[in-house]
């Protein structure tokens, strides 16, 4: 574990905003995205999103509720926006949200969110504390309460699981 004390972080130092141009390759053969194309670059972005934060590698340790909208059609260009939301001793939440743009009129319709939580680890791929997060807007502040709710609740099924 990193012995050093951990500066916090604001969330802007780690938010991403990425454009991915979607393809036949992405798509059936209706011309309509496949949802595991869409979760695949959410989780690439969320995963990048944790480790700016974290300052190491990081693995995907759940994904919370992937809910899709609307359609994203080949031509579309998939907006993700992800941002860390909360963080735990060596966890963190990040959601995304997920848009669609027709470049053709510029309209953009949003089409799915999801939250991902990521462990840090360290050298020996063993869990690692991440810096606190710094809530600077009143939105922050409000992800970062209904994520404590979210990791709540996820303790809280994990536990009754476990009980089975």
């Amino acid at each position: 574990m990193r012995k050093e004390r951990l500066a916090a972080k604001r969330v802007s130092e780690s938010a991403m905003i990425t454009y991915r141009l979607m393809m036949p390759t992405d798509a059936n053969i209706a011309g309509n995205v496949f949802g595991g194309s869409i979760m695949k670059y959410m989780d690439e972005i969320a995963g990048i999103v944790a480790s700016r934060h974290a300052a190491t590698n990081v693995v995907t340790a759940s994904i919370d509720r992937m809910n899709f909208y609307a359609p994203v059609y080949i031509g579309d260009l998939l907006i993700l926006k992800a941002a860390v939301n909360f963080v735990g001793t060596t966890s963190m939440e990040v959601g995304v949200r997920i848009e669609a743009q027709d470049p053709r009129t510029g309209r953009s319709v949003r089409t799915g969110s999801c939250y991902l939580t990521y462990v840090a680890l360290d050298s020996k791929g063993r869990p690692t504390p991440v810096p606190k997060l710094l809530l600077e807007t009143a939105e922050e502040k409000l992800r970062f309460r209904q994520a404590s709710i979210r990791r709540k609740l996820r303790d809280e099924e994990r536990s009754a699981i476990e009980k089975l």
